[in-house]
């Protein structure tokens, strides 16, 4: 991931413009998504137990995939141009693999 290139930021900023902007109801849906998995990410470090805390990532997964999902509509609308697509798309699969990579290591530690 480039430095500085974060899903929930880039989500944000490419809804903040143009007729996405305008369409409240996806526009705070995919919103809320990016939020989601970002969330779910810092509440499962403050959990107790490397058991939680991989549930959390699981949560935070899932919202990263929800993200994507929200993305094909925006660009199936034309809401977004295949460039700004694919960035997003892009970092919400880091995110989901990530996820998936930390959430292993933690099933697989052990439990604090």
């Amino acid at each position: 991931m480039a430095k500085g290139q974060r899903t929930c930021p880039g989500i944000y900023k490419t809804c903040s413009v143009g007729a996405i902007s305008k369409d409240y109801g996806l526009r705070d849906q995919i919103c809320r998504a990016a939020v989601s998995s970002m969330s779910n990410i810092a509440e499962g470090f403050g959990r107790n137990t490397n058991k939680d805390f991989a549930h959390f990532l699981d949560i935070a997964r899932a919202s990263a995939m929800e993200t994507q999902s929200l993305l094909y509509v925006t660009f199936d609308v034309g809401y977004l141009d295949q460039k700004d697509f694919d960035r997003l798309f892009q970092l919400a699969e880091e995110t989901t693999a990530l996820t998936i990579g930390f959430s292993s290591y933690l099933r697989s530690t052990p439990q604090k």
